[in-house]
């Protein structure tokens, strides 16, 4: 494994929605600098960088029940019309950043 490959996994996180798994990474200072304050779902789906137990199935009606490779496009597209699903990993990356922002607020404290 990379060093750069070594750094996104560190900022990963499994989050349960909708009876499987997903693999979210947590945005950088950089990437919320470039959201500046305008955080909406929309833009932390590409945070979505991973899924387990996903089949087609999931996402179409009548698709082969067998795992699904995780594939960014379809999974964008997907949650784009699955607020339920979403959410809680919307909240995850967010919760994920906050908690980064708090370490480095501790950090710099004498």
């Amino acid at each position: 494994m990379s060093i750069l490959e070594k750094l996104r996994k560190a900022r990963e996180a499994r989050v349960e929605a909708g009876g499987v798994t997903f693999v979210v990474r947590r945005p950088t200072d950089l990437d919320m600098m470039e959201m500046a304050g305008r955080i909406d779902a929309r833009r932390l789906i590409p945070f979505v960088v991973g899924w387990d137990g996903v089949t087609e199935g999931h996402l179409v009606k009548g698709g082969d029940p067998h795992p699904l490779a995780f594939d960014k496009d379809a999974c964008a597209e997907w949650l784009a019309d699955r607020p339920d699903l979403l959410a809680p990993l919307v909240e995850k990356i967010i919760a994920s950043y906050s908690e980064h922002a708090e370490r480095l607020a501790g950090e710099k404290k004498p």
